[in-house]
């Protein structure tokens, strides 16, 4: 027969949910405050300061967004940026990450320490534009792609998570006369799709997100991630001084407080949408290959 809680167990199972409950208000508020805010008017937005549900709808924040033309091209460039670089990221990872797991290979631990190296210090902002530059890479695509390739920082929870598989796994492939790279790819691979899943989350929503180098490095405004081009929007909707060339003439500009708030449910909600598919493999594929050292 179970024991019937007590008193204090269940006073304190309580405090538990209501401080979680509270947690969680914290969290999805904002989010819907941000919502609520992208479809209220301008005055609402000034009488109310703070709302959850407007009381008038009105779509003139997403009309100005959309009005563009570039928009749409935007999005195409920041899911091409997004989803090529997320592969280039987890394939050079994992090609990395496995020979460095492996105890036979020579300064294994030399190049590690190297690796480490990077988490600590860096070239700085204007060398790495200069090498950007020189390899001719300004104004394109691999820009925002082949610097940041491998972040260091995964690259070394993934080894960590390569170790943990047993070596037996690799011993029966050799015997069935597989080589290194069938080893990888039919063996260690499939075993390691929670932390490429996990990683993959990471490295997609840093393209997802890119602004800064798309601003250092791309020049033509046709080629703009869809963060810089909504902070080209923010900007001419706030009226100040923008690259007008990017917009189209003939919009009315909204209400500078909606627009910001749109401007966020659009760059955000796509990315959102990805993380359902990914979050049944996030917390184990984190944790797999951070036990051990």
């Amino acid at each position: 027969m179970p024991l019937k809680p007590s008193w204090g167990s269940r006073i304190f199972d309580s405090l538990n949910m209501l401080l979680l409950i509270v947690f969680a208000l914290l969290t999805v508020i904002p989010f819907i405050y941000v919502i609520a805010g992208s479809f209220a008017t301008q005055k609402e937005l000034l009488l109310r300061g703070f709302i959850l549900f407007p009381t008038e709808f009105t779509l003139d924040a997403y009309k100005y967004i959309f009005s563009t033309q570039t928009l749409v091209r935007s999005l195409l460039v920041t899911v091409y940026i997004t989803v090529a670089g997320t592969l280039i990221n987890i394939f050079f990872t994992c090609l990395m990450a496995y020979p460095l797991a492996r105890k036979d290979m020579d300064f294994r631990k030399p190049i590690l320490m190297l690796v480490v190296f990077t988490m600590l210090f860096g070239g700085g902002m204007i060398p790495t534009f200069l090498v950007v530059k020189q390899l001719g890479m300004i104004n394109t695509y691999w820009s925002l792609l082949i610097p940041g390739a491998i972040s260091a920082f995964n690259l070394i929870i993934m080894r960590n998570f390569f170790q943990q598989l047993p070596d037996g796994l690799e011993e029966s492939a050799k015997i069935d006369g597989c080589n290194d790279l069938g080893i990888f790819f039919r063996i260690v691979l499939p075993l390691s799709m929670p932390a490429i899943a996990t990683f993959s989350l990471f490295y997609a929503v840093g393209h997802w997100n890119t602004f800064f180098n798309a601003v250092l490095y791309i020049n033509d405004n046709t080629k703009w991630p869809i963060q810089v081009l909504l902070r080209q929007i923010v900007i001419l909707a706030s009226g100040g001084i923008g690259d007008s060339a990017a917009m189209e003439a003939d919009y009315v500009p909204p209400p500078e407080q909606s627009v910001k708030m749109a401007v966020i449910v659009v760059s955000t909600l796509p990315i959102l949408l990805v993380y359902p598919f990914l979050q049944k493999h996030f917390a184990k594929g984190v944790l797999l290959g951070s036990v051990k050292g």
